[in-house]
């Protein structure tokens, strides 16, 4: 989740809103790519997730990582939560799921080195402590009653408000972890494709990264719970967003989106108001309850858009949001995946003929059912396993186009980190497809035994 925005003064027009999306527009060799991976921390002896406080802690692993890598304190009310360093920086979920939001970087060779020297930095210190830490889509053993939550004044807010508005919403805070890259546009028409791209081909990327099969002890009946997760958690705030595919789409129809997402909170001097289910239009007017006579900033807004939760999502550039977390490989084949596939305009347009004809209903049946079934999917005539080939095959294309050589000119592209997923088309075995063989074979049903076996 983000941390607070900051910069930006009282917003005089609607106009504002769009040029402040608008304004994340860059030039192509101005592109650049964001990883972002969470993962679920835990205390070896026990197995059970960590706490904030104490020896074996959330708080324990930011100080030792501050202390010993230079990472700079982020506090809200006396209380590290987050750390930053270098364009990077490393954030809290409710229940501690340690995150990283790597720095805006060139190429991919250079996100898998920031993810493999992150890892290294965690395990340093996790190791020092008696802590593990494990890359799954969710929580494969704990109840909502093991979760501690994180001292941060936005998730006392969500929590309170996510019973209202669905049945999963503290699922999600609490036991779920994602890895999601974010990328740039160059336009609001090279916006609106890859945004439409990004969306319709958001259900491949749930089937190859599908890896949250159980759920409180035993399998779930799911490849991702964690999908399954977000189908049931905010309609107002999450989904496939068909508005996106009508013709028109473009920045200040995202702002009309945006507006109608009911607020949760306002940042003002360190604290969070509770905004829960005001309206940003009443903001903009002078006429939000809980701040009555002020307008908004455009620091607000940009708070307001790190609340909404669809499959992908625009702020200043676009997000791709439809993975689970993983293991070290997947983590850099994620922003692989969408790199080849959104950075060459080739690869770009084939993506889109590929998925351009369907309609709403058919690209809401490819998400269920990547959910449910991974790359074992069929959803009428389009099989899931073939259709994650042609995207893979398309990326691959779209890096080698790219052409950004890595480990001193050795490598002439960026297309090996696509090989985890070379590997799951031609298997048609996702994460959590490994993971149940192991479950009913060599675990003999025993799910303590994915701590040892899969943490990084």
């Amino acid at each position: 989740m983000s941390i607070p925005q900051s910069g930006g003064g009282p917003i005089e027009s609607r106009a504002q809103l769009a040029e402040f999306l608008e304004a994340g527009c860059k030039p192509q060799q101005d592109w650049r790519i964001g990883t972002e991976h969470e993962k679920f921390g835990y205390c070896r002896d026990t197995l059970k997730p960590l706490p904030y406080d104490g020896p074996r802690s959330i708080r324990a692993m930011l100080e030792g990582l501050r202390e010993r890598f230079g990472w700079e304190p982020v506090e809200e009310a006396g209380n590290i939560i987050g750390l930053q360093k270098e364009g990077a920086n490393i954030s809290l979920e409710p229940g501690g799921q340690l995150e990283l939001s790597g720095a805006p970087l060139e190429h991919i060779h250079q996100t898998c080195d920031e993810v493999n020297e992150h890892l290294r930095q965690v395990k340093s210190v996790a190791d020092d402590i008696g802590v593990g830490f494990i890359g799954l889509g969710a929580a494969p053993i704990w109840h909502h009653e093991d979760m501690p939550m994180m001292p941060k004044g936005r998730y006392r807010l969500m929590t309170d408000y996510m019973d209202r508005v669905g049945t999963h919403g503290k699922q999600m805070m609490y036991r779920t972890c994602t890895v999601q890259v974010n990328l740039d546009f160059g336009s609001e028409a090279d916006m609106v494709q890859k945004m439409r791209v990004g969306l319709a081909l958001q259900p491949v990327a749930t089937a190859l990264f599908a890896n949250s099969p159980f759920f409180e002890g035993k399998p779930n009946g799911h490849k991702s719970w964690r999908a399954r997760i977000w189908r049931d958690l905010d309609s107002a705030r999450t989904g496939m967003l068909p508005f996106v595919f009508d013709e028109g789409f473009g920045f200040d129809a995202w702002v009309d989106y945006a507006l109608d997402v009911p607020m949760y909170f306002v940042y003002r001097d360190g604290r969070y108001i509770d905004a829960l289910g005001m309206s940003f239009r009443d903001f903009l007017e002078g006429k939000l309850p809980a701040l009555p006579g002020e307008v908004p900033t455009l620091s607000d807004w940009a708070d307001h858009l790190t609340t909404i939760f669809p499959e992908a999502r625009v702020k200043r550039y676009l997000e791709m949001r439809g993975a689970d977390g993983g293991p070290w490989r997947r983590l850099c084949a994620l922003p692989a995946l969408w790199v080849g596939l959104m950075y060459d305009q080739g690869a770009l347009d084939a993506a889109w003929d590929l998925a351009k004809g369907w309609d709403g209903e058919t690209r809401e049946a490819l998400r269920v059912a990547a959910s449910v079934d991974g790359l074992a999917a069929k959803v009428g005539d389009i099989d899931m396993r073939a259709l994650a080939g042609e995207v893979v095959s398309i990326a691959e294309a779209g890096l080698k186009a790219r052409a950004r050589p890595g480990a001193g000119g050795l490598l002439p592209d960026e297309t090996h980190f696509l090989n985890a997923l070379k590997d799951s088309v031609e298997t048609g075995q996702c994460p959590a497809d490994e993971l149940l063989v192991r479950y009913h074979g060599d675990w003999q049903g025993d799910l303590s035994r994915i701590y040892e076996e899969y943490s990084y």
